[in-house]
């Protein structure tokens, strides 16, 4: 294996909302986005719908974010 190939990754967890479980997970990556570079996947663990007054209001992930160390 060449050694250009390897790489040393990182995850943390990340918790978001959005009114779509897609935007709860793109939220999930931009709030990653903000503090750390090199964003390469974002694993749900758990999604759950919000209810107000009977309706689903927003969605919510939890979501392990895994980056590229430089």
């Amino acid at each position: 294996m060449a050694k250009d190939s390897l790489s040393v990754a990182k995850v943390i967890e990340v918790i978001a909302e959005g009114k779509t479980i897609e935007d709860a997970i793109n939220n999930a990556a931009l709030k990653a986005h903000e503090t750390v570079r090199h964003v390469k996947h974002v694993n749900v663990e758990n999604i759950q719908a919000m209810v107000e007054n009977g309706e689903i209001h927003t969605f919510r992930v939890n979501a392990k974010v895994t980056f590229l160390i430089e």
